[in-house]
């Protein structure tokens, strides 16, 4: 009887560590907040991040497209923000706060604007009650003074962009003001030249058969006489190379995850260029039909896999993962990444193997009861 009554008490603590795992899944936002986000020149501003997860998820910060590192001086990523010190016109921009747990990821966007008050104040309108004011600082419809703010900002997310020699580039930069702002190009600390006299405001900068010399940081002045706002573009163009990409480090490495658990792979991408990172997986010989296509390399059939974000690293590399939720039976068995860019690919593949102890002790549960 003591006996029996031990292994009932081993089977009710099976039950409830099961319980509490099916409490686990992907983040979740825990309260709503602004895309747009200000700050005062020279302040510290916090980017909220509000999430929340079990298991507690991991933060990555990306800042027009290049992710925020611990080389950012003046930048500090918290628990659920991000902490940018001594704010400089260049923290304007689009940040991603990019959250994942293995059950599955958020991505929250937010536009920074950056506010200088002393040009504001030098540029404030005077009042309409003075005399002598100057007519070139009057409103003659009698609409309030606006400052110019950009149009699209959807359409100015990625600020760093790798081109390939030759090939062509738009930069946009389209905005909106009262009265209508002007607008000007600037490669590095260089003013370019409009393309002809008269022309309505150049509100893209259009690069086309790109060399390695045009690689450079392109800004817009956007201003009119109640402030100014600018946005800056980072374009490395890349030379050709004949190198296909390389697998760096040792994963995907062999796995193995109990029954109902959750298994991951990574992958990790050397390349010249952005590379397209595939997940595929071996099918058993005679089950193709389960399937609705398949690839057949070397007499064997693959499945392929949905593909997650390509992040990319400062070392230059890309990273990929595959996440395996709720593993079965079935889903045990070879797992190939497969890098690829024009000039080739390469790919390396790794083992899942799930255990049936878990599911084992639930039959045994069920039983015993």
């Amino acid at each position: 009887m003591y006996a029996t009554g031990n292994r009932l008490i081993f089977y009710l603590g099976i039950l409830v560590v099961l319980m509490s795992c099916e409490a686990r899944g992907p983040p979740w936002v825990s309260r709503r907040v602004d895309e747009r986000q200000t700050a005062r020149l020279g302040r510290t501003v916090r980017l909220p991040c509000p999430v929340e997860g079990d298991p507690p998820p991991l933060i990555l910060w990306v800042k027009d497209g290049r992710n925020v590192n611990q080389g950012y001086s003046r930048y500090r990523v918290l628990k659920q923000s991000l902490k940018i010190k001594e704010v400089e016109m260049e923290d304007a921009g689009v940040y991603i706060c990019r959250v994942t747990n293995g059950f599955g990821s958020i991505a929250l966007n937010f536009t920074l604007i950056v506010i200088d008050d002393a040009v504001v104040t030098q540029n404030k309108p005077p009042p309409v009650a003075e005399p002598n004011a100057e007519n070139i600082l009057q409103d003659p419809t009698g609409q309030p003074w606006v400052k110019p703010r950009f149009s699209q900002p959807t359409k100015m997310r990625r600020r760093v962009l790798e081109q390939p020699v030759g090939s062509s580039v738009r930069l946009k930069c389209l905005a909106s003001g009262n009265p209508p702002p002007a607008i000007s190009w600037w490669k590095d600390h260089t003013r370019l030249v409009p393309p002809r006299q008269g022309k309505r405001p150049q509100w893209t900068l259009t690069l086309k058969n790109l060399q390695p010399q045009d690689s450079a940081k392109y800004t817009c002045h956007v201003s009119n006489a109640a402030g100014h706002i600018n946005a800056t573009y980072k374009v490395d163009v890349i030379e050709r190379t004949n190198s296909k990409p390389i697998l760096t480090g040792t994963h995907p490495v062999n796995t193995t995850v109990q029954f109902g658990g959750t298994a991951s792979f990574q992958c990790k991408v050397h390349s010249d260029v952005k590379p397209v990172i595939q997940w595929l997986k071996r099918v058993d010989p005679g089950t193709e039909g389960r399937y609705n296509s398949t690839l057949e390399v070397g007499g064997q059939h693959f499945v392929v896999l949905p593909t997650g974000d390509v992040w990319s690293r400062p070392d230059g590399s890309y990273l990929n993962k595959l996440a395996i939720v709720k593993a079965r039976e079935e889903d045990a068995g070879m797992y190939i990444c497969l890098g690829a860019n024009t000039m080739g690919y390469s790919f390396r593949s790794a083992y899942l193997t799930v255990q049936l102890g878990r599911l084992m002790n639930n039959i045994s549960l069920s039983f015993f009861f």
